[in-house]
């Protein structure tokens, strides 16, 4: 009788034993992965701006110029005075685009699209030329974006947008969005416009004149994403 109340409490004990084992890793593997294709996402999103399908950062200056600061900064003692000064530069290219896109989204909360305004924005290295439905017509509504508004403040516009006003398109939107980007942010300095963009956008339209020092915790966070961008692409 000892024998086989012995017998059954070591199978029970080897049985409840693999069964942890088994779970654990499972379990943690699955976490690890969805942090860090959240993680790429942002940094994409963040990053990989003018040309999303870009990785290698080379075809367009703006974007190199990014790229650069931040593997030079990785290579930067954390906390000396020259990592807190790519920090600022790095974040004053992260603040122009940041400009850009909050004039995007003042003027689709004005067409009614502030609850998809973030997916409607989103752009990354995943999405492809092949998904573009109306790749011609949304160049063309770029170029007029660019010749016509103020909304890339005289620069040369980003591709990524390409993506957007083919969605808008797609929505039977991009005309009026054209017309409001015209009302808001006209080309040539004169009248004030007849339109005013909503109050309740109003404060992602003012810029900053200083940049505001960046705190450690952001600095971290910053550095972060560089080294995590930097091992995914290896």
């Amino acid at each position: 009788m000892g024998d086989r109340t012995m017998l059954n409490w070591i199978c029970c004990s080897c049985c409840g034993g693999d069964e942890a084992e088994e779970k654990t890793p499972i379990i943690s593997e699955t976490l690890l992965y969805f942090a860090q294709e959240a993680q790429r996402r942002r940094s994409e999103q963040t990053n990989l701006w003018s040309e999303p399908h870009d990785t290698s950062h080379t075809e367009r200056d703006d974007d190199r110029e990014l790229y650069n600061l931040l593997q030079k900064r990785s290579r930067t003692r954390r906390g000396s005075q020259g990592y807190r000064r790519l920090s600022l530069d790095i974040e004053a290219v992260r603040q122009e685009r940041r400009d850009v896109l909050g004039k995007w989204k003042v003027i689709l909360q004005s067409l009614g699209f502030a609850a998809e305004a973030d997916s409607l924005l989103t752009v990354t290295s995943t999405t492809t030329y092949s998904s573009l439905r109306s790749a011609p017509h949304a160049k063309h509504l770029l170029d007029t974006l660019a010749q016509e508004t103020n909304i890339f403040d005289s620069k040369m516009p980003a591709e990524r947008y390409i993506y957007v006003l083919d969605r808008l398109i797609t929505l039977d939107a991009a005309q009026d969005f054209v017309a409001k980007a015209r009302s808001y942010f006209p080309r040539d300095p004169g009248p004030e416009p007849e339109t005013e963009p909503p109050a309740d956008a109003a404060a992602v339209l003012v810029k900053k004149s200083e940049m505001s020092l960046v705190t450690d915790e952001e600095l971290e966070e910053l550095d972060e994403e560089a080294v995590l961008s930097r091992s995914l692409e290896l």
